[in-house]
């Protein structure tokens, strides 16, 4: 027999596998695509490393390859161990099993349907290279 509780509120959609924090965090999956504009865009997931919430999904993050989102990219590249200078060429699978310590936060909207989604986000300059003895 199955007991089912249908008392909560079912328009609500809660993707937030962890707290608000900072994680140290490896990129299990890179997605290539392109943002509405045409600019190439990479969705990153953000699976935590070590703690009680270890194997987690912290957060999807993405980098825009844009000359709005030249800037971001390159921090984030930076803190991941990567080039930043110069001219650089990097592949989606680069940047699988980087770590670095990322701050999540937990942010809630309402969807285009009427549904309330809640979802963790990095912020702009969320993305932090480990310190050298915590690097694989």
């Amino acid at each position: 027999m199955n007991r089912l509780d249908y008392t909560g509120d079912d328009n609500v959609v809660d993707y937030r596998q962890v707290p608000s924090g900072t994680y140290r965090c490896r990129i299990s999956e890179v997605r290539p695509g392109t943002t509405r504009a045409g600019d190439e865009r990479w969705s990153l997931a953000l699976v935590v490393v070590d703690g009680e919430h270890a194997g987690k999904l912290a957060a999807w993050d993405a980098l825009v390859f844009s000359t709005r989102g030249r800037a971001r990219a390159r921090m984030v590249l930076k803190a991941l161990g990567l080039p930043a200078k110069g001219r650089v060429q990097i592949e989606p699978a680069d940047l699988v099993d980087r770590q670095a310590l990322v701050e999540v936060r937990a942010v809630d909207y309402t969807s285009p349907s009427g549904e309330q989604i809640r979802r963790n986000e990095v912020p702009y300059d969320g993305f932090h290279a480990l310190p050298a003895e915590d690097r694989p």
